[in-house]
């Protein structure tokens, strides 16, 4: 049986109190958004196993659809500025009002190389890029990170642009063009609150586009010594029915 969505939620809250009531030293490692990624990377000869979980729900053209996205990923500090992970699979469950379906994607590897320290430049920076191969699926995806601290404060954004060939025999060609940003505060060191925002939109066969789609709404992370979790919540705000209102991303990881 799947999880609930709406347990991983109450699981969440927990843990933030529970956070606010004990604090503890922030982990370097831990991801303080859970749609955009910061320049920084993890330090050279760690290991860290990530759980993604991401829910799409309340799709006007579908009043029954409901989508559980499951991500396993495991992450190594080649140097202190480069990140190799490995996407061991990701796969989903999806309801619609014509049944349900459990479908494997794909695995996939990435790459991140820090080119500017936020520590020690004016704005960070870093270049991500993303092979994905599946039995209906082959994708390539680079991105731009940005990160600027402002003491508790941190602004982030990620450029995203992905070519992903679809169906048996990957013919189906759509290209995506992504703009995430994401706004947060510590209130302690070992918890951040902030907003986050994206923006996307598909541009099938690389002609025209589907309609722009944007989606904002608040996140939380939580950083302690043994692990940490990052939540967001994004509210659809473009009125476009094809696409779920609301979108609920958890990520935890622990070194291993």
């Amino acid at each position: 049986m799947l999880p609930s969505p709406r347990l991983t939620l109450v699981l969440g809250a927990a843990a933030l109190a529970a956070a606010l009531a004990a604090p503890a030293p922030a982990r370097a490692d831990a991801r303080r958004f859970a749609w955009s990624y910061e320049s920084t990377t993890a330090p050279k000869g760690t290991r860290e196993f990530e759980q993604w979980v991401t829910w799409s729900t309340t799709k006007p053209s579908d009043p029954l659809y409901d989508r559980v996205e499951f991500r396993h990923e495991l992450e190594f500090g080649l140097t202190d500025r480069v990140q190799l992970g490995v996407y061991l699979t990701d796969w989903r469950y999806t309801r619609t009002s014509n049944g349900s379906d459990t479908e494997v994607r794909s695995t996939a590897a990435e790459i991140i190389a820090n080119v500017a320290d936020p520590a020690t430049s004016p704005v960070g920076v870093a270049l991500y890029g993303e092979v994905a191969v599946g039995a209906e699926k082959f994708a390539l995806e680079a991105k731009l990170l940005l990160e600027k601290p402002l003491g508790p404060v941190v602004l982030v954004s990620n450029t995203v642009l992905e070519a992903e060939w679809e169906g048996e025999d990957w013919v189906e060609d759509v290209g995506t063009f992504e703009q995430t940003v994401g706004l947060g505060w510590d209130m302690s060191p070992s918890l951040l609150l902030g907003v986050e925002g994206q923006l996307e939109k598909e541009l099938p066969g690389w002609k025209g586009g589907e309609p722009t789609i944007v989606w904002a709404g608040p996140s939380a992370s939580l950083r302690l010594p043994a692990f940490w979790v990052t939540a967001a919540t994004l509210l659809q705000t473009t009125g476009e029915g094809g696409e779920p209102d609301v979108k609920v991303r958890t990520l935890f990881g622990f070194d291993f």
